[in-house]
């Protein structure tokens, strides 16, 4: 067992607390990266029947698809390395929310269409490099994942950026929408850039990308972004959000898993 497992309290040939993945070191890390997709993947359903324009309804439903299809590979991958049996739905709908380890960012329930595509815009400008990256690991597995996602993502960081400058520029309505979105979600951006010791070690063995170097490439981007939307970059948080990647989420979080898993959760075992 790795010192991600002891330190988790696992007891060998089964998960950790709250069902989460612990061991070995790449199904941890592929486990984060699949949660990050999938949550996010679910707050974009929730946009469907719910955006500004018909079209937007389409294009958010693609945008959710290719997240989830990233989720289920990463998942698929994780429950593999574990080696205990668990496929991509038990990681899903049986894990409690102490079992998730995605950042904060992605589970925060949106107070308007603009904080989506705010949080849309700032997710895709750090997933784009991540992936990027990652495309070229020494894990064959995550490799392929990344670099089948990389063309999705870069979509996605597109249709955010045309969301923002359209809205950030717009009326000013808009404009203030726009701008309280941005600064409502700034101090959950230091999160995606985390790290610790089993990803520097991941690193070090080629496995998995370097999040703090990733930091200087989404700030060039999305500041560009938004001055162009005539948008003001937030000031660094005073108290950053943090905590998700160790199980530790917001409120939001347990109302968006209730959703997600009530079917499963309430028929178990049943097939469809």
């Amino acid at each position: 067992m790795t010192a991600q497992g002891k330190a988790h309290g696992k007891t060998p040939g089964a998960p950790g607390p709250a069902g989460a993945v612990v061991d070995p070191p790449v199904a941890v890390y592929a486990t984060r990266l699949g949660d990050d997709a999938l949550i996010l993947a679910q707050r974009l359903g929730g946009w469907i029947t719910n955006a500004p324009q018909l079209e937007e309804d389409v294009a958010l439903a693609n945008l959710g698809l290719d997240l989830l299809g990233q989720a289920r590979m990463l998942l698929t991958y994780a429950g593999e390395r574990e080696g205990l049996g668990r496929d991509e739905d038990d990681l899903a709908y049986s894990r409690d929310e102490r079992g998730f380890c995605n950042v904060t960012l992605v589970e925060r329930a949106d107070a308007d269409f603009g904080e989506a595509m705010a949080r849309l815009l700032v997710f895709s400008a750090y997933q784009l490099p991540l992936y990027r990256g990652l495309s070229a690991s020494t894990d064959p597995t995550l490799a392929a994942i990344a670099g089948k996602a990389v063309k999705e993502v870069a979509y996605h960081r597109d249709h955010a950026t045309q969301w923002v400058l359209r809205l950030g520029d717009g009326t000013p309505e808009s404009h203030h929408r726009m701008q309280a979105g941005i600064d409502s979600l700034w101090p959950h951006v230091d999160e995606l850039f985390e790290t610790d010791d089993l990803e520097r070690a991941l690193v070090a063995d080629g496995v998995a990308v370097d999040r703090p170097a990733l930091r200087t490439e989404w700030e060039t981007y999305v500041r560009d972004v938004l001055t162009r939307a005539t948008l003001s970059v937030p000031d660094p948080a005073v108290a950053p959000a943090t905590g998700g990647r160790a199980g530790v989420h917001t409120e939001a979080m347990g109302y968006l898993l209730a959703e997600m898993q009530h079917l499963v959760r309430s028929h178990p075992g049943a097939t469809w």
